[in-house]
């Protein structure tokens, strides 16, 4: 594969645009024949790496920063306002060149000859390494150099049409799952439930704290990407002592998870099991119940991007919280996307507006039965994955308790 195309209606990975080309490591073709590539975040658990993680994060996927040399005692590099004069006239003797107005003609060298193992390679075009199952795999062979613990691993996509942009890795995550590391103490024992999960990269931090963690989304291929990243940071999930169940979850329909405790009541009734292997990623009656009578936590990140979408996920919510047996709290994730419209003529966020009117709505609901009470989270908390975390990304808790 010399270099890989993608079409005009297709969404790019905002995480993975700069990322450079080595670590774009394909390593399938998903059920819809689209490349899935494997990418690894470097986990900061040592919260005194704050500043450093910042200065990361602030260039995730770029080159190392330019560097000013150094001016005062012992440096090399003239004072300002002392001119060039005395070095251009310096190197006249070896050969230096002027220009027609005088200045030094420093002749620069071709790229391609002057550097042989360039710091990184070129941003133009991305070109894959391709996998087979008997080749080494070079993030297996990095993730081993470094602790297990420092390294969590995602497969997603980079590129694909608009209803199927949950399989790429999107800032919100990110910075959710920031949110997760720095309070870990409110995910401590408690079961959580994650709504449009994606990739499932949230989910599983939210594991290394919780005791269940039940990782939803609809469609049987991106629900089973979420089981493999699942199975590829077991180790994490592992050492935190939590379970992450990857489930189907249909905004959608108005009965949510019941529908597929209906169809396998049906297939009951003709022979199968609860546990029958045609109906994957379905609830069982020991899952519903517990997910109503334990869970404390919703999450939500990067799913605001569509209208429909963020009523359907509102709907969704109100419905889970009314049949919830324990005050609760959703944090969602969000990124004010700037757009110019010619119904506007101007730079609107017509996403980011719909999604705050349905945060005000909740404000005055009152049906006598829950309050909902929202507020900003202050997004200065340490940077603990390694990303760009940019000012456009937003938190919100919704804090939803009985009517007294």
């Amino acid at each position: 594969m010399d270099e890989v195309t993608f079409k005009s209606d297709t969404v790019l990975s905002d995480v993975h645009l700069y990322t450079p080309n080595h670590r774009h490591l394909m390593v399938r073709l998903n059920g819809m024949g689209q490349p899935v590539f494997l990418s690894q975040f470097k986990l900061l658990w040592n919260r005194d790496s704050q500043t450093d993680s910042r200065a990361e994060g602030g260039r995730h996927g770029m080159g190392p920063a330019e560097q000013t040399p150094p001016s005062g005692p012992g440096s090399t590099r003239p004072p300002l306002g002392s001119g060039c004069s005395r070095d251009a006239t310096s190197q006249e003797g070896v050969g230096a060149r002027l220009d027609e107005d005088g200045d030094l003609d420093v002749e620069r060298r071709p790229r391609a000859t002057s550097d042989s193992e360039p710091a990184e390679p070129p941003r133009d075009k991305v070109h894959p390494t391709i996998l087979t199952q008997e080749e080494d795999d070079p993030l297996a062979d990095e993730a081993r150099e470094s602790s297990p613990q420092d390294i969590i691993r995602i497969e997603h996509t980079m590129a694909t049409p608009l209803e199927d942009v949950g399989k790429q890795v999107w800032r919100g995550a990110l910075l959710l799952a920031d949110y997760i590391l720095f309070q870990r103490d409110l995910f401590q024992g408690r079961t959580v439930l994650e709504l449009g999960a994606g990739t499932g990269l949230a989910s599983i931090i939210a594991a290394t704290v919780a005791r269940t963690v039940y990782c939803t989304d609809v469609g049987a291929d991106l629900l089973a990407m979420c089981q493999r990243n699942i199975a590829l940071n077991g180790h994490l999930t592992a050492a935190g002592g939590g379970a992450v169940k990857v489930k189907e979850l249909d905004w959608l329909k108005d009965d949510l998870c019941t529908a597929s405790l209906s169809l396998r009541a049906e297939r009951v009734q003709h022979g199968f099991s609860f546990t029958d292997p045609e109906v994957p990623f379905s609830w069982s009656q020991e899952d519903i119940s517990d997910l109503y009578s334990h869970t404390t936590i919703l999450l939500a990140a990067e799913v605001f991007y569509d209208d429909d979408l963020t009523d359907a996920l509102f709907r969704t919510l109100s419905r889970l919280v009314h049949k919830l047996e324990n005050a609760c709290t959703a944090i969602l994730s969000v990124e004010k996307r700037l757009n110019f419209t010619l119904r506007h003529l101007d730079v609107t966020c017509e996403a980011y507006d719909h999604f705050r009117s349905w945060l005000q709505r909740l404000e005055r609901l009152a049906d006598g039965r829950l309050r909902f009470a929202v507020e900003p989270v202050e997004a200065s908390f340490p940077q603990l994955l390694v990303y760009e975390r940019i000012q456009q990304l937003e938190l919100w808790k919704i804090f939803v308790e009985p009517v007294a």
